[in-house]
């Protein structure tokens, strides 16, 4: 199992655990107001069904739903508790997982096939729950589990980008490895299954999270994730998660951060 930092302990119980490519969520629903984000939402709701209103119109009441990137909504809960599994579109994980769905309306897919037990899971979560419980709900939740890179220099490439002291072009990475950068960028998205820009964007938010698990405040997360300022931090955050950081943070949350591995990110 991968170490863990210290981490920020949740008196109401919500707790998110991050890794490069992907981020779960689990406690009580977040209450947001019309959004979207950049990445693939799978919505649980562990104790009630909820109701997604898409601004387009209408509305589907569901316990499990996945939302493409871009679907503006609001999603109202029922019950006292939501798990939300947030996946880089387009990856093997956003893939495999669409295919676990019944029902579609509007880039909205509902009732998963694996539904029963994935509510029974997540009901007995804390934040002490072991991370291979964690990671086996992801994979049946996804309906996809990885265990290698084809290529090391992947591996390699991947925690470079979350350990190194300083941003990472793609260039200066490629030449560490002896690729071209055309090359590597190729190898790249073969193997983690999505752009090395997207994943150097997650790789900056699991930085920005492992200084707030450690806690310190968004000043230093922000430096520590190589974003300009705690707004710049804040404007990328709401982008790709349809959230702001200090609204999620108002909770009290426990933040767990994984190690990046290829079962996290393909």
């Amino acid at each position: 199992m991968p170490a863990l930092p210290p981490t920020r302990r949740a008196a109401a119980g919500a707790v998110v655990w991050l890794w490069p490519g992907r981020a779960l969520y689990a406690g009580p629903s977040l209450r947001l107001g019309p959004h979207s984000g950049a990445v693939a939402c799978l919505a649980v709701g562990v104790d009630a069904p909820f109701t997604i209103h898409p601004t387009s119109g209408g509305e589907l009441r569901a316990r499990t739903a996945l939302l493409a990137p871009r679907v503006r909504h609001q999603l109202t809960a029922s019950g006292d508790r939501m798990v939300f599994l947030y996946l880089d579109p387009g990856s093997a994980d956003d893939r495999a997982c669409r295919t676990g769905f019944a029902t579609s309306r509007e880039k909205i897919l509902v009732e998963h096939r694996h539904e029963d037990d994935l509510l029974a899971q997540a009901a007995e979560w804390s934040s002490h729950t072991p991370i291979p419980q964690i990671t086996a709900w992801i994979t049946k939740a996804t309906g996809h589990a990885k265990t290698s890179y084809a290529d090391p220099r992947i591996t390699v490439a991947t925690r470079r980008l979350i350990s190194a002291g300083h941003p990472l072009p793609a260039a200066l990475l490629a030449a560490e490895l002896g690729l071209s950068e055309s090359r590597f960028l190729r190898l790249f998205r073969d193997g983690t299954g999505t752009s090395y820009r997207r994943f150097r964007l997650w790789a900056q938010m699991h930085r920005a999270a492992r200084a707030l698990a450690e806690g310190h405040n968004l000043t230093r997360a922000s430096a520590d994730g190589y974003f300009a300022s705690p707004s710049h931090l804040s404007t990328a955050f709401h982008a790709m998660f349809g959230l702001t950081p200090s609204a999620l943070l108002s909770q009290d949350l426990t933040i767990r951060c994984l190690d990046p591995s290829p079962a996290a990110v393909t």
